[in-house]
């Protein structure tokens, strides 16, 4: 050891985000299980060893520690208060005495210990830092670059880590090109044994929610709330939204002027259809907005069973349950109530039955 090397440490610990005092008390450790490995054979005592690395210069001393006793039992481990007292006048009974065994040949086998640690820490505390990084992000979007395609997985570049978007996170519709660029939802992040595990999507509802808090200025200020978002990935979002300011149309705000906010959202989305629907604290109201674009006659509720009947005229049947009945499964998921949708003659020809 010597000042360029802790000079480098000292570097490394300003670089790294490594703690110095738990890098030198690590290599200390370290040192003192490389004394025990090498040394058992021909040291008196490889027990109670302490080795000290001096932060300044890089020296380092082996000491065998021994207790002070009034009678001695065993030399190795203990040592008279007579003795300790021609090494030192202040040792007292039950004090731990150090003795310097240091050996010469302990340079070399020191070094090599020391790099080991210094190479592990610093793999630690990039793992770490990267979790870190990471794990702030969690539930936000990210950009990454498309690497490859693997067994149905996409490999993504975050920057400082790969990481992979599963199949079941992918949108069926959308082709990853690689080296194209896409924004991504941080559903998770994990902190393993092999660092940091980032578990991403572009399915989850959480990322439109996060496009339009960045869309949108009202959203991110809070002065509108997105009180719901339910979606089929890559086809269609329906998105709940309220103003807290009755100056301010919560919906307006979320289509921007001539569209624009909620077509940057779409773009990016690869044209998966927005309905933004004006939130209400009425049920009738609510979800008879859900169902937009159709246009609803009446609404019927039974809150014992959350459940919802809606008419609607003839011509609007058909839209308001959407194709594949995918309008009304999305107001239902959105509203939390269960929706059954009529049209006008329907209703009237039942009544008449009655």
């Amino acid at each position: 050891m010597n000042q360029e090397f802790i000079q480098a440490l000292k570097e490394i610990v300003g670089e790294k985000g490594i703690s110095e005092d738990m890098l030198f008390e690590t290599i200390e450790d370290a040192l003192v299980a490389a004394y025990k490995k090498n040394y058992a054979k021909v040291a008196e005592n490889v027990h109670n060893v302490k080795v000290t690395l001096d932060r300044d210069n890089g020296e380092i001393h082996v000491y065998s520690q021994k207790k002070v006793v009034e009678e001695v039992f065993d030399n190795i481990t203990e040592i008279s208060l007579d003795d300790a007292k021609k090494i030192n006048s202040v040792y007292q009974l039950d004090d731990m005495v150090d003795i310097e065994i240091t050996p010469k040949s302990f340079g070399r086998v020191a070094a090599q210990a020391a790099k080991q640690v210094v190479v592990q820490r610093i793999k630690e505390a990039e793992r770490s830092l990267i979790y870190n990084e990471f794990q702030e992000k969690e539930f936000d979007i990210v950009t990454g670059t498309v690497l490859r395609k693997d067994k149905g997985n996409v490999l993504i570049d975050l920057g400082r880590i790969e990481a992979i978007l599963t199949p079941s996170e992918q949108i069926a519709s959308e082709d990853y090109v690689y080296n194209s660029r896409i924004k991504l939802y941080i559903v998770e992040v994990k902190n393993t044994t092999k660092g940091a595990q980032v578990v991403i999507s572009r399915t989850h509802p959480g990322l439109v929610k996060r496009l339009f808090e960045l869309e949108v200025p009202e959203i991110y200020n809070g002065i509108v709330e997105i009180k719901g978002i339910a979606r089929e990935a890559g086809s269609r979002t329906k998105i709940a939204v309220y103003s807290n300011d009755e100056n301010v149309d919560a919906m307006g705000a979320c289509v921007g002027q001539k569209g624009i906010r909620v077509q940057n959202i779409v773009n990016e989305l690869r044209n998966e259809k927005i309905d933004i629907i004006k939130w209400s604290k009425l049920p009738e109201e609510y979800i008879a907005n859900s169902i937009s674009p159709a246009k609803v006659v009446d609404v019927e509720i039974d809150e014992e069973n959350k459940s919802a009947k809606i008419v609607v005229e003839d011509n609007q049947l058909s839209l308001a349950i959407g194709k594949e009945g995918q309008n009304v499964r999305l107001a239902a998921k959105l509203t939390g109530w269960k929706i059954d949708i009529k049209s006008k003659s329907q209703v009237e020809v039942k009544d008449d039955e009655e």
